[in-house]
C-alpha cells in the first residue's frame, strides 16, 4: 500500500473537492463540498458523536430506497450551516443531476451533509455559511489537489488547545484499488500525546508522508500543555461545540451497507487519532462514497480496503494538524501544531 499521487482525496478518479473561506469582519467558517462522480456515487454513513449535526443521513440508511449520492457537504455554523447544502442541491439541479422522478430534468440531488460547530470564532456569532457559499465550493469544485488546513469547513475549527482544520490522505491498494478521507477536525479532544508532544497519526504514516518530524523537545510540551489548560479554563463545557466531519471515497464497487461498514472504520482510525472521541460533546460523522469505476471487491480485498480506509482517516487527522496555521478567534490566539512545537520539525 503506498499514498496517491496527491494523498488527498481527489486521487480517487471522478471525485471533486471545493471550499468557500470566509474570514474577517467576524468570520471565521466555511464550506467543503465533495462532488460524486457524473451518475452519482454509492453512499454510507456513520455517526458516532454524541451531538450531531446532519442532513439526508437516513436516506443511506441500507434499508432504504435511494443509493446514489451527487455530493456531500461538510460545514462549519452548526445547525444554521446546513443551509449550505441547498446551494450545492441547486446547483446540481440546473445542471441536470439527481435521482430521477419523471420527465427529463425532474430530478432531484441526493445531498447528504454534517456540520461542525464553529459559532462566534471570528466575533459574529451569526456569520455562518449560507446557500451561496456551497453553490460557490461547488462551482469551484476541482479534481486538483485538494487544499488543506485553514479552508472551508476546516476555517473556524478547532482541535483541543490547537487550531484544527481540513485534511486528507489517500492509498492505493496493491490490486490498484485507490481509497482516501477528508476530514474537517473540531474535536474537543487532542490530536498529541499530552505525554511527549507526538502527533498520535504519525505513527500510522505512509512512506515518508511525516519524514522530518520528531518528538518535541520537554519545554515545547510543557508550554503547550500549560497554553491548553489555560484556554479551557475560562470556558465551561457546551454540548454540541466540537466535532469532526468527513467524507471517505474510492473507486470500488460497493453496497450501502458495505459503504456503511467502511465509515464504520473510519471511525476507528479517527479513535487512532483523537483521544476522547465520540464523546456527548462530539457531533463526529463518516460518510463513504464509492464510485464503482472498479469492480467488486472479494473478501480478502475488501477487507484490505476497510483498513485503508480507517488508515486513511488517522493520517487525514494529522495532516489537518500539520496543515493548519495559527489563527486569532473571538476566544483569542489559538496556535498551530507547528507554532506550539516548533522543536518538532528540527529541518526548518
Amino acid at each position: 500500500m503506498r499514498p496517491g499521487p496527491t494523498n488527498t482525496l481527489t486521487d480517487v478518479p471522478g471525485f471533486r473537492v471545493g471550499h468557500a473561506t470566509r474570514t474577517g469582519d467576524g468570520w471565521l467558517t466555511g464550506t467543503t463540498a465533495v462532488l460524486s462522480p457524473e451518475g452519482g456515487a454509492v453512499g454510507g454513513v456513520d455517526v458516532r458523536g454524541g451531538a450531531p449535526g446532519t442532513r439526508e443521513t437516513d436516506l443511506l440508511d441500507p434499508r432504504n430506497l435511494v443509493d446514489r449520492v451527487d455530493a456531500v457537504v461538510l460545514t462549519g455554523g452548526s445547525a444554521f450551516g446546513l443551509a449550505a447544502a441547498d446551494g450545492v442541491v441547486r446547483r446540481l439541479y440546473a445542471a441536470g443531476r439527481g435521482w430521477p422522478m419523471g420527465a427529463p430534468g425532474e430530478v432531484v440531488p441526493i445531498v447528504p451533509a454534517a456540520v461542525l460547530f464553529d459559532l462566534g470564532r471570528g466575533g459574529d456569532f451569526a456569520a455562518t455559511p449560507t446557500a451561496e457559499d456551497g453553490a460557490y465550493a461547488h462551482d469551484v469544485a476541482t479534481a486538483a489537489p485538494v487544499e488543506l488546513g485553514c479552508v472551508g469547513a476546516g476555517t473556524g475549527a478547532r482541535l483541543g488547545g490547537l487550531k484544527g482544520g481540513l485534511g486528507s490522505a489517500s492509498a492505493v491498494l496493491d490490486d490498484g484499488t485507490t481509497v482516501a478521507a477528508l476530514v474537517a477536525v473540531n474535536a474537543l479532544g487532542d490530536a498529541v500525546d499530552p505525554a511527549t508532544g507526538e502527533l498520535y497519526s504519525a505513527r500510522w504514516a505512509l512512506a515518508d508522508e511525516f519524514a522530518g518530524l520528531v518528538a518535541p523537545e520537554r519545554q515545547d510540551v510543557e508550554a503547550a500543555r500549560d497554553r491548553a489548560s489555560t484556554a479551557y479554563a475560562e470556558r465551561p463545557i457546551r454540548p454540541g461545540t466540537a466535532t469532526t466531519i468527513g467524507v471517505i471515497a474510492t473507486d470500488a464497487t460497493l453496497t450501502k451497507a458495505q459503504c456503511q461498514k467502511v465509515s464504520g472504520l473510519g471511525h476507528d482510525g479517527l479513535a487512532r487519532a483523537v483521544h476522547p472521541v465520540h464523546t456527548l460533546l462530539d457531533g463526529d460523522t463518516l460518510f463513504t462514497l464509492a464510485s464503482g469505476v472498479r469492480a467488486a471487491p472479494d473478501l480478502v480485498s475488501l477487507h484490505a480496503l476497510m483498513v485503508a480506509a480507517g488508515d486513511c482517516v488517522t493520517r487525514a487527522v494529522g495532516h489537518a494538524v500539520l496543515a493548519a496555521t495559527t489563527t486569532t478567534t473571538a476566544e483569542g490566539e489559538l496556535r498551530s501544531y507547528r507554532d506550539a512545537f516548533p522543536s518538532a520539525f528540527p529541518g526548518t
